[in-house]
């Protein structure tokens, strides 16, 4: 099969998909991903097989001979999303050219493909650095790529060792953040997890994004309702505000059981602290279940839930970790 030949198949799958999408639409990144096979093998003459049980961390999701296609999803109105690994340590061998197929299900659904090399236009710190992909509205909007950017061919970056990879990485931050405060380790034989970052502090946040942050991390990491003896309670949270939003948070219990936080109004009622902080942004937290990225929960909770069942999942959670109350008898109740 030619370059141009699977290209049509690309065509034929999102015009597909895009039906589907503006008719019943998508809920979960799984529901999409699944669906995307299943249009797959509904394109008549094709010469390939697809694995519906592939490795969970497999690049890319779906390979079809020496095409691959790697599956992102949002409920949001964005073509922007954080994609795979910079290590690329379950990379499909016999995957010669990645596609990119994006479900977008905010504003006017729709359902487009995007070369992968042509798509990654940014690198960014989690547990290890994450490429960054956005595809283009139209020809007027052509991203640069972060290859084109650090000029390297994909194909010669993905062969290089994480050693190696990480020189790129590292001038590319530079030169993004020239003026900035680069939160970096320098190069060294033994800098496995050299992760560049353009780090905010927490402090100097607005309130409002402060609020919407604490909402996202709350709603992540049910953990926080530990006990206060608990150690490492916060850890999560913190790494998500560092890793997804590059906000570093020094005082991370005082998120939630400051007086600041969770008693505002200063009225001496006393109570459970964490439970007051968490009262005051139910409704940031809704907010939150019903925008945030399914791929998130995935990797926070090890699980995909629909955005309208996030919040009782997160009660039942909230429920088993907490100590001396009962989160489900006091939150979300209205």
């Amino acid at each position: 099969m030619t370059k141009a030949e699977f290209e049509t198949i690309l065509d034929k799958c999102c015009a597909t998909l895009t039906d589907e999408a503006r008719a019943t639409g998508f809920k979960t990144s799984l529901q999409f991903e699944n669906r995307v096979r299943e249009v797959f093998l509904t394109i008549e003459d094709r010469s390939f097989e697809i694995d519906f049980a592939p490795h969970p961390q497999a690049f890319p999701n779906i390979a079809m001979g020496e095409f691959g296609v790697e599956v992102k999803f949002t409920l949001n109105d964005t073509w922007r999303s954080v994609a795979n690994s910079v290590l690329e340590t379950q990379r499909i061998d016999t995957v010669k050219q990645i596609y990119i197929v994006f479900g977008k299900m905010g504003g006017l659904p729709e359902v487009r493909w995007g070369e992968y090399e042509h798509s990654v236009i940014h690198v960014r710190t989690s547990h290890v650095p994450r490429f960054e992909v956005e595809l283009s509205i139209g020809k007027a909007t052509v991203n640069q790529s972060l290859f084109e950017e650090v000029g390297i061919r994909y194909d010669d970056f993905r062969k290089l060792q994480m050693q190696e990879k990480m020189k790129y990485i590292r001038a590319y931050a530079k030169k993004i953040h020239p003026d900035g405060r680069l939160w970096r380790i320098e190069d060294s034989e033994t800098d496995e997890h050299t992760t560049p970052i353009q780090a905010r502090l927490y402090t100097n946040l607005t309130t409002e994004e402060k609020t919407r942050l604490r909402a996202e991390a709350a709603l992540l990491c049910p953990s926080i309702v530990k006990s206060g003896r608990s150690r490492n309670k916060y850890d999560d949270m913190v790494l998500y505000l560092l890793t997804y939003h590059g906000v570093l948070c020094h005082q991370a219990r005082d998120l939630f059981s400051a007086g600041s936080v969770a008693n505002p109004s200063n009225d001496d009622e006393g109570g459970i602290y964490i439970e007051r902080a968490l009262k005051l942004i139910e409704s940031e937290m809704r907010d939150a279940a019903m925008r945030m990225d399914d791929a998130l929960f995935i990797e926070y909770w090890g699980e995909s839930v629909l955005p309208e069942n996030r919040i009782e999942r997160w009660l039942e959670k909230a429920d088993g970790l907490a100590r001396d109350w009962i989160p489900s008898n006091s939150l979300f109740n209205e």
